[in-house]
């Protein structure tokens, strides 16, 4: 029979190296131990390492498995939520930490309210409410919650008031207070809360997505788009699995705060041009997915349209080319686009979007000499603190879009292959070629040139007569 540690060690080695929650379980498949991790894969594989210095209860606990079954979370949050709950129902022998649960906190769900609240409590009593946990980790306990009351913004006070405060008006309480909602609709959310910290999310993912459905055929578009923003929420911090320190009680927050986006920006495309002179110009496209550089989506640009001094131009081809092929490949647009320069860069490219009926993406433009973030909502630019995690993100965002494109620049410069169509024509050389470009400033001006144009250039009448020739015959 094979050797369990062998096999154990095989099984750790096939976990996703994602946030989530590993199981031990005995001869029995009875659970044993329940731990999370923030990468699933290096936690579980730590446990059978050779040589590894053990205790002897942690000596036990490997002698002891068998098997090891998890659960995927989107986030070490997340995870945490799930470890209360399972230790809670099957009470493993080895999770001693937990057997005091006066010493750790709770999670109290107060269904047995008329509108219920969620909050912290170190004290569990029978007064019919829903408990969840206990929880080792306070800090992350804290940052779950955080999450929770953006997404389902159910009350905070303890007595019922009588107006509306400001959690109402920053979007984190409904208000029930003065009847902004029915019980009815606020009991229901509560209810999508429970299913959340159950665990529950393909559940709760469905019933969100009939009752959008259901709420946009009855024409009561408000609660509709109020849903889709939630579905939209859960959504993101699902996309967050794949980063080892993910930012979506961080940096993203911080972003999505700053500009005014209606959503969290999980996905971030950074566009930058690179050129010499005008001449040989390249564009860079980056794609960050919570907050980490995603290379496969990574994308690079030969400029076609402009030889001259035009960054906004240049601009518009790469946002102009990078849209309109997803749109016509029909697949999924960024949360939000960044473009490395001032405000007009940021207005040429917000209207290319707009030709392509992309306005609603949000577009922002970052300029390097004070680190500025431009914005069309805005006329002052956004002052970004010096060594603040939001403008980290974004220079780091930034100087990986321009890291591309410098690269590229200089990879297409050493294999000549920034040679235009001319090199074709007979007795059109680099010199001749150079010429042509800094005088009309683009190809298509130099495929309608006249004879007399290109002698002002300063051409010699024999390449004028080629140039003219060249292109008429392409033409007819």
């Amino acid at each position: 029979m094979k050797n369990p540690g062998t096999r154990l060690k095989n099984v750790a080695a096939k976990l996703p190296d994602t946030p989530g929650v590993y199981k031990f379980l005995d001869s029995k498949g009875k659970i044993i131990y329940v731990g999370k991790a923030l990468r699933l894969k290096k936690r579980v594989a730590s446990y059978f390492q050779a040589g590894r210095a053990r205790d002897s209860r942690l000596e036990l606990l490997v002698s002891k498995v068998r098997d090891i079954k998890f659960i995927r979370a989107s986030s070490e949050a997340e995870a945490l939520i799930y470890e209360a709950g399972l230790i809670k129902d099957h009470n493993p022998k080895f999770n001693i930490e937990l057997k005091d649960d006066k010493s750790y906190p709770f999670l109290k769900l107060t269904v047995n309210e008329k509108y219920p609240r969620l909050f912290l409590t170190r004290r569990r009593v029978s007064d019919g409410a829903l408990y969840y946990g206990p929880y080792v980790n306070v800090k992350l306990l804290k940052e779950a919650v955080s999450f929770m009351k953006k997404v389902f913004p159910l009350r905070t006070c303890r007595r019922l008031r009588k107006t509306v405060c400001l959690e109402y008006h920053i979007g984190q309480c409904y208000g029930p207070c003065e009847g902004k909602i029915t019980e009815k609709d606020y009991r229901r959310i509560a209810g999508q809360l429970k299913k959340f910290l159950e665990g529950k999310k393909d559940d709760l993912m469905q019933m969100l997505e009939r009752e959008m459905i259901k709420f946009s055929k009855k024409q009561k578009y408000e609660k509709a788009s109020a849903i889709k923003k939630r579905i939209e929420a859960l959504t993101a911090i699902q996309q967050l699995h794949d980063r080892a320190q993910h930012p979506i009680f961080g940096e993203l927050d911080e972003l999505q705060n700053a500009l005014n986006l209606p959503k969290l920006p999980v996905v971030i495309e950074c566009f930058d041009i690179s050129n010499i002179g005008g001449r040989q110009s390249v564009g860079s496209m980056v794609k960050f997915i919570a907050g980490s550089p995603r290379k496969s989506g990574y994308k690079k640009f030969r400029i076609r349209t402009v030889f001259e001094q035009d960054d906004y131009t240049m601009i518009r081809e790469v946002v102009a080319r990078r849209y309109s092929r997803l749109l016509d490949e029909k697949k999924t647009l960024p949360d939000l686009i960044l473009i490395d320069g001032g405000r007009g860069h940021l207005s040429v490219a917000a209207s290319e979007l707009k030709k392509l009926g992309l306005e609603d993406i949000p577009v922002a433009s970052i300029a390097k000499e004070h680190n500025h973030l431009y914005t069309l909502k805005r006329r002052a630019p956004i002052r970004l603190s010096p060594g603040s995690r939001l403008l980290l993100l974004i220079q780091r965002i930034r100087d990986e879009a321009h890291r591309v494109a410098i690269t590229y620049h200089r990879k297409l410069r050493r294999s000549d292959k920034f040679n235009t169509e001319l090199r074709k024509i007979k007795g059109i050389g680099p010199a001749k070629e150079k010429i042509l470009l800094e005088s009309f400033g683009n190809m298509e001006k130099i495929k309608r040139a006249s004879k007399k144009k290109i002698l002002e250039a300063g051409l010699d009448w024999r390449a004028a007569e080629g140039i003219v020739r060249y292109f008429k015959q392409k033409r007819s």
